[in-house]
């Protein structure tokens, strides 16, 4: 009997981590989902057990979100779900809008970064470094009427 003892308890354990997985499984699934009537797109996803609004909070689980809405605005947000409440977002801020994506990317295919690139930023930060070591001179330089 006393032999039991530690297997119930394993038992318990693998079984709360079982529903554990589950539940993000359908967590994720439910947060896509949301996401995908409004239009948009996951780009990253995790959850944040410690996230904004966790205190006090017993049956939601917390994710931290970044996503694409349908407009091409890029999106930070958190949200809360649970099997009975659905996904519903504490916090949800746009940290780029389409136009600077467009541009950005634009660049990003019009002027691919090269090892020239790499050279110029180096010599750039020499003539800067040099440049200041002559106003640090002039600066000390007695003054002369």
């Amino acid at each position: 009997m006393e032999f039991a003892i530690p297997f119930l308890f394993l038992g318990a354990i693998l079984i709360a981590v079982f529903f554990r997985l589950a539940a993000g499984s359908m967590d994720g699934d439910r947060i896509d989902e949301s996401i995908r009537q409004r239009g948009g797109r996951i780009v990253e996803k995790h959850w944040s057990p410690f996230g904004k609004g966790w205190v006090g909070e017993k049956d939601s689980r917390i994710y931290e979100l970044i996503y694409e809405d349908a407009d091409g605005n890029l999106h930070e947000a958190t949200c809360k779900t649970s099997l009975l409440s659905g996904v519903y977002f504490t916090e949800d801020r746009i940290v780029q809008n389409r136009r600077q994506r467009k541009n950005h990317e634009d660049h990003a295919l019009f002027h691919p970064a090269t090892p020239q690139d790499d050279n110029e930023v180096s010599s750039l930060q020499e003539e800067n470094r040099q440049l200041r070591e002559e106003i640090e001179q002039l600066r000390n330089r007695p003054y002369e009427d």
